[in-house]
């Protein structure tokens, strides 16, 4: 572990990435709740409005996060009838979530104010920088780990 100061916390990489995404995450959620959605759920309605109807464990992937985690996410936004769960109609042992069309709106109406967030942030972090921490992030989805292996 590298570290930079005498707290030996300071030169984890978990520690300031987790403070990093609790910061900006934070920020999303407060720019997002007009919209009745906080940042993960917009990010679930705008990965199944690009890619259609996705299984649990497919978009618990694409969003890596583990299925439970995202099944609970899942459960406000099936009550308030914003996406469907159903049993797969070709594999009985998954089940598929699909936006519906309230979803779809919702995720419309919430989107200027992710736009509006997304552009703030770029522009006091950098534009450059934004996308250079955003391939780094994906560097770490490619490190090899398998943190919801069974």
């Amino acid at each position: 572990m590298t570290t930079t100061g005498g707290d030996p916390t300071d030169g984890c990489n978990n520690l300031t990435l987790r403070k990093a995404a609790r910061y900006l995450g934070a920020t999303y959620d407060k720019a997002l709740a007009p919209s009745g959605l906080r940042a993960t759920q917009f990010s679930i309605l705008q990965k199944l409005s690009a890619h259609g109807e996705m299984t649990i464990g497919g978009l618990a992937d694409a969003i890596a996060m583990d299925r439970t985690t995202m099944a609970s996410n899942l459960k406000p936004l099936a009550r308030q009838g914003l996406v469907t769960v159903e049993q797969s109609a070709s594999d009985r042992r998954a089940r598929t979530v699909t936006l519906t069309p309230d979803g779809l709106s919702r995720m419309t109406a919430a989107l200027p104010l992710w736009q509006d967030v997304q552009a703030r942030f770029e522009e006091r972090f950098g534009q450059d920088e934004a996308a250079r921490l955003r391939a780094c992030l994906v560097g770490v989805l490619d490190t090899g780990f398998d943190p919801w292996a069974e």
